[in-house]
């Protein structure tokens, strides 16, 4: 192994334990010592020596999902060109995350992740920033879901997706830590599980409205 291959193995090594981790434990319960111990390493200094803070941990281990996520996101978006049927739209905000687990086989960590991440003040923003590196990507699911319900105001729209993309991280955590725990989930599969959501979803979108968000 050259010494390249050598410091993208260790620097993957170090992602995975520290992802697994901080699903499992919290992202404070952990420290370089606890990370570099679960990825084989010798060297408690592994972690600040590859990736630096454990800010600079947390965004690279968001980042490697993201980039992948948002890779399956635009093939589905590249094929709805101007649909204005709602459901398409919501398919396009969960299918890229369920999708996405399902390829990285059982156990996965990355839903647990996410979910401890974004309940974290400190760390939260790290996850809206990388999103917001698909902004684009962003703006044409705006522009879709504008066409879909052209009479509800952007504030409405801002608020729902908020509440959208709480209730697929808590699913996918759900189905992600029954099926590492070998207990029952609530669907069989991962395109199954998308079907649910993208049914609550459109619901909530359709729901009535009482008052207008800020």
């Amino acid at each position: 192994m050259t010494r390249e291959e050598q410091v993208s193995a260790t620097r993957e090594a170090l992602l995975t334990a520290a992802e697994r981790l901080f699903a499992e434990r919290g992202v404070h319960a952990v420290g370089n010592r606890q990370i570099s111990e679960a990825a084989g390493q010798g060297n408690n200094a592994a972690v600040s020596y590859h990736f630096g803070t454990k800010a600079d941990l947390i965004r690279a281990i968001a980042r490697k999902h993201a980039e992948q996520i948002e890779r399956i996101r635009e093939r589905m978006m590249a094929d709805l060109a101007g649909s204005t049927d709602l459901r398409d739209w919501v398919a396009c905000l969960v299918r890229p995350l369920t999708e996405h687990l399902e390829t990285l086989g059982s156990p996965t960590w990355y839903a647990r992740f996410a979910a401890q991440v974004m309940a974290d003040p400190a760390f939260n923003a790290i996850m809206v920033d990388e999103a917001l590196t698909a902004a684009p990507v962003l703006r044409l699911f705006s522009d879709g879901l504008a066409r879909c319900m052209p009479d509800r105001p952007a504030a409405l729209h801002r608020e729902r997706i908020t509440m959208a993309r709480h209730l697929i991280v808590q699913m996918c955590v759900e189905r992600e830590r029954a099926l590492a725990e070998h207990t029952p989930t609530f669907r069989p599969t991962w395109d199954d599980t998308a079907d649910g959501l993208i049914d609550a979803i459109v619901a909530l979108w359709q729901a009535p409205v009482r008052g207008t968000p800020q």
